[in-house]
C-alpha cells in the first residue's frame, strides 16, 4: 500500500515568516534534491551522511531561487521511514512557491494531508495511536492537552493495550491448541490463570475507558455558562477572568443581547467561558433572541455559573426565596452539569449580611467581580470539577473518541470471554469471544485497519506532516 512516489510539501505554516521548511519524502527525495541544490563546499548531496546539514543555493538552469539550508535524513533513520530532505529557504510566499513548483517539475508530487505520517506508521515507524497522538500535539494549545499527546506519542498508551493484547494473544493460542487436541480432552491453558488476566484486562480497561470523561475535557476544553438576570455583573465577571475587557459593561439591563465567549487555560486546562444574555421576561425582539439562545448555551455547557446581585439579596429574604427555586429549576433541568452559585457585589455586604448570606445558600461564592476580589477562588472551585490527579501520577489518559468505542468493545469481548469461563463453555466458543477482543485491541494500535480507516484518520492532518 505503501506509495514509491516521492511527494514534497510545505511542513510550516503557509504564510510569509523569517524561514520556511519545504519536506520532501521518498526513494528519489536525494537524488531530486541534488538535481536542484548546489552546495557551497561543492559536494555531492548523495555522498553525504544522514542528519547533515548543508548550505547552498537552490537553481535551475543557471537561476539562483534562493539560498537554503538542507537537512539529510537517510532511512530508515527518519520520521517516515524513507530518505527525507528538508529545505530551509527565505520565509517569502513567493520563494516558497517557486522551489515547491521546481521540485514538482523535476519528479515530486504534491502530498495529501498528513502523508508524511501515514507513511511513517505504514514503515513502522509509528503504531496508530501515536500517529494520531501527532495531530493532538499539533493541535495542543494549553499544557495539559501537550502533555496527553506527547505521552501518548512516546507510547505510554500503546505499551499498555500491546502488553494486554501480547498476553490475551498467549491464552488464546493455548485454546486454539486445545482444540486441535479436543479428541483427547485436555486443557493447555491453565484456567485460573485465565480468571485473572481476564480481570486484570477488565481493571485496565474500566481505568482506561473512565478516563475519557477526563481527557475529552482536558482535550477540547471546559465550557461554562455564565448565567443570572440582568445586570448582576456577568459580563464584568467575564471580564475579570479574561484580564482584559472583552465584553460591554453598562448599568443598563440587557445590555448584552448575544452569547460572548472566550478561552481561557487555569493551570495547563482550558475553559471556554460563555457569557449570555441576562434571564428575564422582556418585549424586546432582539433581547428576546438572546435569552432563547442562553437557554440553548446552557445546553451545551459543563458548568453552569448562575450569578446574582449579594447586594440586593442581603437584604430581601423574599428574594432568597425566589432563588432557591430558580436554583432548583436550574438543578432539575440540568441534573448533570456542575452549578456554581455567585453572589457578586459582596464589597457592598457588612459581615452580617455575608453571614446571613452563607447561611441560607450553602455554597456559594462571594466575590466582587468589579474588584477582582474572589476570581482566585472561582478559578480553584473550577478546577476542582477536573480530575488532573491522573496527569499528575502520569497515568494514561483516553483522549480519542476512536480509540474510546474500541476499549468499550474489547470490555465487552472480554466480560463475554468471562462469561463463558464461569459457564464453563467449550473452548471453541470462548476462541472467537478472544479473537473479537483481539481485534478491537488491534484497531486501536494498527495491527487491524484498512484503507477507508486510514483515509479517515489522516485526512484531519495538516498539509506537510
Amino acid at each position: 500500500m505503501i506509495s514509491q512516489e516521492t511527494i514534497v510539501a510545505l511542513a510550516s505554516p503557509s504564510g510569509a515568516g523569517a524561514i520556511a521548511v519545504i519536506r520532501i519524502s521518498g526513494s528519489n527525495a536525494i537524488a531530486i534534491a541534488e538535481s536542484v541544490f548546489q552546495s557551497v563546499s561543492g559536494k555531492a548531496l548523495s555522498r553525504q551522511k544522514t542528519h547533515t546539514i548543508h548550505l547552498g543555493h537552490i537553481v535551475e538552469d543557471g537561476k539562483v531561487y534562493d539560498q537554503v539550508l538542507l537537512s539529510i535524513f537517510k532511512n530508515p533513520h527518519s520520521y517516515t521511514g524513507e530518505d527525507v530532505i528538508e529545505i530551509s529557504c527565505h520565509g517569502s510566499t513567493f520563494i516558497q512557491q517557486q522551489i515547491i513548483q521546481l521540485l514538482l517539475r523535476k519528479g515530486c508530487r504534491m502530498a495529501q494531508a498528513g502523508e508524511f505520517t501515514l507513511r511513517a506508521f505504514l514503515n513502522g515507524k509509528l503504531d496508530l495511536s501515536q500517529a494520531e497522538a501527532v495531530a493532538d500535539l499539533i493541535a495542543s494549545d494549553n499544557e495539559a492537552s501537550h502533555q496527553i499527546a506527547m505521552q501518548q506519542m512516546r507510547g505510554g498508551f500503546s505499551n499498555e493495550i500491546a502488553k494486554l493484547r501480547e498476553e490475551l494473544l498467549n491464552f488464546a493460542s493455548l485454546i486454539e491448541l486445545e482444540l486441535d487436541f479436543a479428541e483427547e480432552d485436555v486443557e493447555f491453558a491453565d484456567r485460573s490463570q485465565f480468571r485473572e488476566l481476564l480481570t486484570r484486562i477488565e481493571f485496565v480497561l474500566k481505568r482506561l475507558i473512565d478516563s475519557f470523561a477526563v481527557g475529552n475535557v482536558i482535550k477540547n476544553g471546559i465550557p461554562v455558562a455564565i448565567v443570572g438576570e440582568p445586570n448582576v455583573g456577568k459580563s464584568t465577571l467575564l471580564n475579570a477572568l479574561l484580564n482584559e475587557e472583552r465584553a460591554i459593561v453598562s448599568d443598563i439591563a440587557g445590555t448584552t443581547r448575544d452569547t460572548i465567549e472566550d478561552e481561557l487555560v487555569i493551570n495547563g486546562i482550558g475553559f471556554r467561558f460563555i457569557d449570555t444574555a441576562g434571564i428575564r421576561e422582556t418585549e424586546d425582539v432582539v433581547e428576546s433572541i438572546g435569552i432563547k439562545k442562553t437557554f440553548e448555551k446552557i445546553e451545551q455547557a459543563q458548568v453552569i455559573i448562575y450569578m446574582m446581585d449579594s447586594s440586593q439579596l442581603a437584604l430581601d429574604d423574599e428574594s432568597l426565596k425566589e432563588v432557591w427555586i430558580e436554583l432548583e429549576k436550574i438543578k432539575n433541568q440540568f441534573p448533570l452539569k456542575a452549578l456554581v452559585v455567585i453572589g457578586n457585589k459582596a464589597d457592598k455586604l457588612t459581615n452580617d449580611q455575608v453571614v446571613h448570606l452563607k447561611t441560607n445558600i450553602p455554597n456559594i461564592l462571594l466575590l466582587s467581580a468589579k474588584d477582582k476580589q474572589g476570581i482566585d477562588d472561582l478559578k480553584n472551585q473550577l478546577l476542582s470539577f477536573v480530575n488532573t490527579g491522573a496527569l499528575r501520577n502520569n497515568e494514561t489518559i483516553v483522549t480519542n473518541t476512536r480509540h474510546y468505542d474500541s476499549l468499550l468493545k474489547a470490555l465487552e469481548e472480554i466480560q463475554k470471554v468471562r462469561f463463558g469461563l464461569d459457564s464453563n463453555l467449550s473452548s471453541d466458543l470462548m476462541a472467537i469471544d478472544i479473537k473479537q477482543a483481539l481485534y478491537y485491541f488491534g484497531e486501536i494500535t494498527g495491527e487491524v485497519t484498512n484503507d477507508e480507516l486510514l483515509g479517515n484518520i489522516f485526512a484531519n492532518f495538516c498539509i506537510g506532516k
